[in-house]
């Protein structure tokens, strides 16, 4: 038997840090949404006890540095599953771009798991094992859109935003989370974003007030040490996309577009210095 999982990329509309926790984390409130760009994993058990990861791609870890990988020993080991399985990794979301690929990867392995080897595990039961693997794990579990505390692992779901298009732009570089992370300063915040207010946006259906709430505190470090980041956000702004913002640590950024006529003025734009750019719709 053959499992398929998806999984697809999130950006977050608002990225607030509040504090530096004992434990090395930040406290942080996030309202993170899917949009439809995914990877897919296929899934087979294997007659020999072992985990098989591979990949269309060259440029990733088909071992234990690939969270997919990671998912897939961290249930074995729980559970006791004395089987094997072979995981295809069709990759379409770029890596380390702040859109959580290699997190949903690993949610979308422990779905698939749980299906494969009947292990009738609960969605609250699954998103406990992810928090073991990553912070943004959970919300890849759960899916939808949802307000995310603590270190990421405790959610609220909330409504849907509503249907818009999403252009995505990655520039030609990677970016360290832990590095930005490790940068960032709360005490040198001059305003954090309002939770309450992008909930309430949402809650109405208010595209346009959306696009104006969005806020991500990371670009106060992220938009400094790589301007190509700064270069594609101005150019969205310029070539007109309703709201603009860095997802996760960057260096993706996406624009809000309600008029599919604007569409292609961006995406061509943007591709004059900019060869990863995507043209998706929120998963409402």
């Amino acid at each position: 038997m053959k499992i398929y999982e998806k999984a697809p990329a999130k950006i977050n509309l608002l990225l607030d840090v509040l504090r530096k926790r004992d434990d090395g984390f930040h406290e942080v409130e996030m309202i993170m949404t899917m949009v439809d760009l995914a990877d897919r994993l296929e899934m087979e058990e294997l007659p020999r006890d072992q985990i098989v990861l591979t990949s269309q791609v060259g440029f990733i870890p088909l071992d234990e540095k690939n969270l997919a990988f990671q998912a897939a020993k961290l249930i074995k080991e729980r559970y006791s599953v004395k089987r094997g399985v072979y995981i295809h990794l069709d990759k379409q979301i770029p890596v380390a771009a702040g859109l959580a690929g290699g997190s949903s990867d690993a949610a979308a392995t422990l779905k698939g798991l749980n299906r494969l080897w009947d292990l009738q595990l609960s969605t609250a039961e699954l998103e406990k094992l992810g928090a073991e693997l990553g912070s943004d794990v959970p919300f890849c579990v759960r899916g939808g859109t949802a307000i995310a505390r603590g270190r990421g692992e405790q959610l609220e779901s909330i409504s849907s935003p509503p249907q818009c298009w999403v252009i995505l732009a990655k520039p030609p570089i990677n970016v360290s989370t832990a590095d930005v992370y490790g940068k960032f300063r709360v005490s040198e915040l001059k305003a954090h974003p309002s939770i309450t207010n992008m909930r309430s946006a949402i809650e109405r259906q208010s595209f346009s007030d959306i696009c104006s709430t969005l806020g991500n505190v990371l670009e106060t470090v992220t938009l400094d040490r790589y301007p190509e980041v700064r270069q594609v956000k101005d150019c969205m702004v310029k070539l007109g996309a309703d709201g603009v913002l860095m997802s996760g640590s960057g260096p993706t950024v996406f624009g809000l577009v309600s008029k599919e006529a604007k569409v292609s003025k961006i995406y061509n734009g943007l591709r004059g210095f900019c060869k990863e750019v995507f043209v998706v719709r929120m998963l409402t």
